[in-house]
């Protein structure tokens, strides 16, 4: 498992934040209790197995919405 939290553009409305969410939920990988999308911060917070799904995949599940990724940090558990 893989922990990451990735830095997005600004979000403007919470249902940017709901699109956001369920695109990376459906993700097979997702750990989907720790999914954690923060409006005030604009980032995501999530844990992925990635024998499963890449960080690059959950990027471009969100960049196919619409929204820019800035930055990705991905730690080990």
């Amino acid at each position: 498992m893989q922990k990451a939290t990735l830095q997005l553009e600004t979000l403007t409305c919470p249902s940017c934040l709901l699109k956001i969410e369920n695109a990376v939920k459906s993700l097979d990988g997702i750990d989907q209790d720790s999914l954690n999308v923060l409006f005030n911060s604009s980032k995501v917070k999530v844990n992925f197995d990635d024998e499963k799904v890449s960080i690059e995949d959950i990027e471009k599940a969100i960049d196919k919405l619409g929204y820019e990724v800035k930055k990705t940090t991905v730690r080990a558990m």
